[in-house]
């Protein structure tokens, strides 16, 4: 009796968390379908009456949502990839290469995790201005490009590589570069997974950085054209909330497609910690 009460109690509270976390999506998605005004009434409209598509076109038509979804496509891309480029092979360099310094240079790195990401903004703006950066798509994604969090996390998988393995390739003549890409990556393909969507997720979502580095409109990404359309439009909660399921759709779209992955690689990180 205590048992089934107890499953009860558990199931009930992630039932309760899970409706508080899906009903605003649900109803942010119900909205982007209704008719102008039709959500601003008291009590709010739950589901459409007439379900229409006009805010969506209206985005595309009359904001330039679509250039600012290629932005954030484009800059999400690019960040990730050259993340992953240089996340992987520094990663792979702590835990398995020997050089000079190799545990003070990893363990200051791990220090500076501790201080909060805001206190930087300043002087790499400052940096950014006098490369003639800002306003860039190259200066929205140099805070990301290569993150402390990433090479810990690669070191930690390339850690547990055995080192007979690596011997062995070198003593057949492979080079650091092929072992590197023939051996080592195949191994860690569920951190490369994880990594790559956080750092997806993360480039997506950014809206402080790029708000402040962006001085054009050209170069918006989703996030900071959606706050200007919160302004621009704030009688329009249709129009909003078509914005807001442009904005969430694509990342969406990709963590359920690659959640196998990154829960394979989040359940070998709490194994191999």
């Amino acid at each position: 009796m205590k048992h089934a009460l107890a499953r009860v109690f558990v199931n009930g509270s992630l039932a309760w968390m899970a409706a508080c976390a899906v009903l605003p999506l649900a109803w942010m998605l119900s909205v982007s379908f209704m008719q102008p005004a039709a959500a601003d009434g008291l009590p709010p409209a739950l589901v459409p009456l007439h379900p229409t598509l006009e805010n969506y076109r209206a985005l595309f038509a009359q904001t330039g949502m679509g250039r600012y979804m290629f932005n954030s496509l484009l800059v999400a891309t690019l960040t990730t990839l050259v993340s992953l480029a240089f996340n992987l092979s520094a990663g792979y360099a702590f835990a398995k290469l020997r050089f000079a310094g190799r545990e003070r240079i990893f363990h200051a790195l791990v220090g500076a995790l501790l201080m909060p990401a805001q206190v930087a903004m300043m002087p790499l703006f400052l940096l950014l201005k006098w490369m003639g950066l800002v306003n860039t798509y190259f200066g929205v994604m140099a805070p990301m490009l290569v993150t402390i969090f990433g090479i810990f996390m690669v070191r930690q998988y390339t850690r547990a590589l055995p080192d007979e393995l690596l011997e062995a390739a070198r003593m057949d003549g492979a080079s650091e570069g092929r072992i590197f890409v023939r051996i080592v990556l195949p191994l860690i393909k569920p951190i490369i997974v994880t990594l790559a969507v956080f750092t997806f997720l993360a480039s997506w979502n950014d809206f402080m950085w790029p708000l402040i580095i962006l001085t054009g409109q050209e170069h918006y990404t989703l996030p900071v054209a959606l706050a200007v359309l919160s302004r621009e439009h704030a009688q329009d909660t249709g129009q909003m909330m078509a914005g807001a399921v442009v904005t969430m759709l694509p990342v969406l779209v990709l963590f359920v497609a690659l959640q196998r992955h990154y829960i394979q690689g989040l359940l070998l990180g709490s194994l191999k910690g």
